[in-house]
């Protein structure tokens, strides 16, 4: 579908005492408010991760992710993926929470730093990226859209932009013979 990509003014900072879930929630939804369009569906997403009731932030900097990476051996970091929809020209939205569960492998702290150097996740939360190397550092992963864990639940957006009046298949068209 042709889409057009705007990035939000929004305040990412956590709210004093504010869950993950709800922080994640709270965001995709004010992602989705600043921006200004008529007559349009604007999408907005936002990603939390928690370690043992920690949140987990983008890392920015090698020691940092080392020290995420390093914390979450063996243990499961709980990633919550929040998605406002905003009908502009109705007012109508929709919202999903997606919880995905990441189980942690052990690795070596050379594995670990060796990672980081290859895939500089230095802007991911939970300092890895999912549809790349990152795999290796799981033991598993659970969850019911495993879009999710990459930013974006796609299964619950094809379905919320259909009930937008949005027909994803309606735009795609079948690859060109070569």
């Amino acid at each position: 579908m042709p889409f057009t990509v705007r990035a939000p003014t929004t305040d990412e900072s956590a709210l004093p005492g504010e869950p993950p879930e709800r922080m994640a929630e709270r965001l995709a939804a004010a992602k989705a408010a600043s921006i200004t369009a008529d007559d349009a569906i604007v999408i907005g997403s936002d990603q939390t991760a928690s370690l043992g009731g920690q949140l987990l932030r983008k890392p920015g900097r090698h020691d940092v992710a080392l020290a995420q990476l390093e914390a979450a051996q063996g243990k499961t970091v709980v990633f919550h993926t929040g998605v406002y929809v905003l009908d502009t020209a109705s007012g109508q939205a929709w919202s999903h929470l997606d919880r995905t569960e990441v189980r942690f492998a052990r690795r070596e702290r050379e594995e670990l730093a060796r990672y980081l150097e290859i895939e500089q996740p230095l802007d991911c939360v939970g300092s890895f990226k999912a549809e790349g190397l990152g795999v290796v550092l799981f033991d598993s992963i659970e969850s019911r859209d495993p879009t999710a864990l990459i930013g974006l639940p796609l299964i619950w957006l094809a379905a919320a932009l259909k009930r937008a009046g949005l027909d994803p298949l309606a735009h795609a068209s079948p690859p060109r013979a070569p």
